[in-house]
C-alpha cells in the first residue's frame, strides 16, 4: 500500500478529503504524517483526530528553505512516504525534495492550468471574463505550478459569480480530483512521456494502453 505524506498550511480541506478517500478504501493508500509550518492550523488537528502522525516543522527555526526542505526531507523518509502530497503547503518547494522524491509530489491548483498560476486564480479568472475555470493535479517541478498534469475538472464561470462562490465550486472539485490523482499513483498507472502524463490501463487490461490525462466532468 502506497505510505503517502501529506504537507499542509492551513486549514486542510483537501487533506480530509484524503483521508477519507483512504479510510473507505476508495484509493490503495495511506496517509503516514502529516507535516505544518504553521502551528495551530486545523490540518493538524484532522490528522490527530484520523489517528495519523502529526507534525508541526515551523519553517522559522531554519536558517534557508535548503535547510528546512532538508529536514522535512529526513522527516518524511523516517516515516517511509512514497508519494507526497501538498495540500495548501505555503511554502515554495526546493530542488532538495524535489530531487530526494523525483516526479513523486502532487499539488493541487484551482484553476485549468496552464491558465492562471500562482495565487488568486479565481480573481485571475473572473477579471479575464473567462467562462470555464476548474482545478489541476499536477506533478510538481521547479516553476510555479507548471509540472505534469495528472487529472483536471471544469468548473463553469457564472453570471454573478464572486471570488468567494466560484473558489468554493472549485474546492468541491478539488475534492474530488485529488483522491482520484492519487488512486492513479497507486495503482501504477502514472508514465511520465518527457512532460506529458500517460496514462496505462488498469491491471488485468489485455491492452495495457495508454491514455492522456483525465478530465472530470
Amino acid at each position: 500500500m502506497m505510505r503517502l505524506g501529506v504537507l499542509a498550511s492551513g486549514s486542510g480541506s483537501n487533506l480530509q478529503a484524503i483521508l477519507d478517500a483512504c479510510a473507505q478504501k476508495a484509493i490503495p493508500a495511506e496517509v503516514a504524517v502529516v507535516v505544518c509550518n504553521v502551528a495551530g492550523a486545523k490540518a493538524l488537528q484532522r490528522a490527530e483526530s484520523a489517528g495519523v502522525p502529526a507534525v508541526l516543522l515551523a519553517h522559522g527555526q531554519f536558517p534557508t528553505r535548503d535547510a528546512y526542505d532538508a529536514e522535512l526531507v529526513a522527516l518524511l523518509r523516517r516515516h517511509q512516504v512514497d508519494l507526497v502530497c501538498l495540500a495548501g503547503f505555503m511554502r515554495l518547494i526546493t530542488p532538495v525534495l524535489l530531487s530526494a522524491f523525483q516526479n513523486k509530489v502532487l499539488n493541487i491548483h484551482p484553476s485549468l492550468l496552464p491558465a492562471y498560476p500562482g495565487l488568486h486564480a479565481a480573481r485571475k479568472a473572473l477579471q479575464a471574463g473567462a467562462r470555464v475555470s476548474g482545478c489541476t493535479v499536477h506533478i510538481v517541478d521547479e516553476g510555479t505550478d507548471t509540472g505534469p498534469i495528472v487529472v483536471q475538472a471544469a468548473v463553469p464561470v457564472l453570471d454573478g459569480d464572486t471570488e468567494e462562490t466560484l473558489a468554493a465550486r472549485i474546492l468541491a472539485q478539488e475534492h474530488r480530483c485529488y483522491p482520484r490523482a492519487i488512486a492513479l499513483f497507486a495503482q501504477g498507472r502514472v508514465e511520465l512521456d518527457g512532460r506529458r502524463v500517460r496514462l496505462r490501463a488498469p491491471q488485468g487490461d489485455p491492452a495495457r494502453t495508454l491514455s492522456s490525462p483525465e478530465l472530470f466532468d
